[in-house]
């Protein structure tokens, strides 16, 4: 039988090794570094060169541990065909969570009295101009039910809301699990029914601006919109405008339109062209929706199943459709 041989683009910490053996069948080896050797299997890298992809004639698949695959990727891979491409999907709850965190955070605007009352200003208790939005009773449409969308589709029907929910490849409105899901092509007719949109969706050519103005538009009044898919999915400039003159009253977004080139984060660096800092209506978060303390351990354990697949003959989960994107 041959070792099957999967190479990390990194060195990994002690931590994620213990989590990564503990998981992984003993007769998998396991190498790391920059550089794959020539006789590598599975390349487990985030940002992957051509180099890479090049250096083992063995190579047969590609894992991304991050839930989205960029077009750097996609593009590169097309000259790789015989190389399948795979994403993770570790990081449902911990995003998950965040979104909800988001949703209420924003709809109770909760850091704008927050930041009142660290000067000692009691305005928000007596003057009542921001009142918090009740969600209970209220509808949340969730654009993109995939591992991320079902895990908040749960808490919004805990929270006492409808939900309703958009899949990709659905021809026909089914129900699953009291979640109302419906085909992509019938936004337009959801949206004037939603208090709350949860953006779980990754930039592609079809979602790239999906939510305009006009769309924005369609919304009840007082509405709520988190994001924690990608920011080009909303446009930018009808998202500011939408909360500094209706229908949103706020939102609670994670992901931007403007990155930092220091990873480092010792440069400021503006995560958008518009002021969304000076809206009192708005919960900045800095794309980290998945950092918790359990997310190196759900990532090495999936990646660890993952490969014990590989080694046992079995198809590896998680093939992205590189003509869709994900």
């Amino acid at each position: 039988m041959t070792t099957l041989h999967a190479h990390f683009d990194r060195i990994l910490t002690p931590a994620e090794s213990g989590y990564l053996r503990e998981a992984l069948m003993p007769d998998i080896q396991v190498t790391e570094g920059p550089q794959p050797p020539d006789d590598t299997d599975i390349l487990i890298a985030g940002r992957p060169t051509r180099e890479q992809l090049a250096a083992s004639p063995h190579l047969r698949a590609l894992i991304v541990p991050f839930a989205g695959v960029s077009n750097h990727i996609i593009s590169l891979t097309r000259d790789f065909p015989h190389v399948s491409v795979h994403n993770m999907h570790h990081n449902a709850v911990p995003v998950a969570e965040t979104a909800v965190m988001l949703l209420l955070a924003a709809s109770k605007f909760a850091v704008h009295y927050d930041h009142a009352l660290r000067s000692s200003d009691w305005h928000p208790q007596y003057a009542r101009d921001t009142p918090a939005v009740l969600l209970h009773g209220k509808t949340a449409l969730i654009l993109g039910y995939g591992a991320i969308g079902r895990h908040v589709a749960g808490v919004c029907r805990a929270l006492g809301m409808t939900v309703l929910a958009t899949r990709r490849r659905l021809t026909a409105p089914v129900m699953e699990d009291g979640v109302e899901i419906y085909p992509a092509d019938a936004l337009p007719d959801l949206l004037p029914r939603s208090n709350a949109v949860i953006v779980c969706l990754p930039q592609t050519p079809e979602t790239t601006g999906l939510l305009g103005a006009a769309e924005l538009a369609k919304l009840p009044e007082r509405s709520v919109l988190v994001n924690i898919g990608r920011g080009r999915v909303v446009d930018e400039s009808a998202l500011y405008n939408a909360l500094l003159n209706g229908p949103l009253c706020a939102a609670g977004i994670d992901v931007w339109y403007n990155y930092a080139a220091d990873e480092t984060g010792g440069v400021a660096w503006p995560p958008s062209a518009y002021p969304f800092h000076e809206l009192d209506n708005v919960i900045m978060s800095p794309h980290r929706a998945d950092a918790t303390d359990d997310t190196p351990r759900l990532l090495m354990t999936m990646v660890a199943g993952m490969l014990n697949d590989a080694a046992a003959g079995r198809i590896m989960a998680n093939t992205v459709d590189m003509r869709a994107g994900y």
